[in-house]
């Protein structure tokens, strides 16, 4: 069985869209969006609103916005690379969703994230305590140059 590599992104902006096409392409793996069934408008995105919807899921840490496709046949890959915007200091819930939807067991998982200020450190941490069966790797914060690290990595 040969080893099949896939690039998992959740997008609001557009910007990990671009790292995560980057590292697709620089890899070869294939690529899948971790798509809301709810698209996000800039509304639902205005941190500064507690009421906002991304506010008021990230205020909930049961919260998991539902897929707006099912998550491909994940038994084929062994390596997932997630990517996500980090949302005030961890990854955005629709990541929750995404892992809790296959068995990670024995999978390796490397987080990346783009952010404005905040770093990844959290995140993993978080993803790692939620989901130790899956062999997490160091996530970096890609807002640049995310193909040439993602080669290095799994090369």
């Amino acid at each position: 069985m040969s080893k099949k590599t896939l690039v998992a992104y959740f997008s609001a902006s557009g910007v990990t869209a671009k790292a995560a096409k980057e590292i697709a392409q620089a890899t070869g793996a294939d690529l899948y969006e971790i798509a809301p069934q709810t698209p996000y408008t800039s509304a639902d995105l205005n941190w500064m609103d507690k009421k906002s919807r991304s506010s008021l899921e990230m205020a909930d840490a049961s919260c998991r916005p539902a897929l707006a496709q099912p998550v491909p046949d994940m038994t084929q890959y062994d390596t997932v690379l997630v990517g996500f915007p980090v949302w005030w200091y961890v990854e955005p819930r629709i990541i929750d969703t995404f892992l809790e939807s296959f068995d990670l067991s024995g999978k390796t998982m490397i987080p990346f994230a783009t952010s404005g200020g905040s770093g990844i450190e959290k995140s993993v941490k978080n993803m790692q305590a939620h989901y130790p069966q899956a062999d997490w790797k160091p996530g970096k914060l890609v807002n640049h140059g995310a193909g040439a690290w993602a080669k290095s990595i799994l090369d």
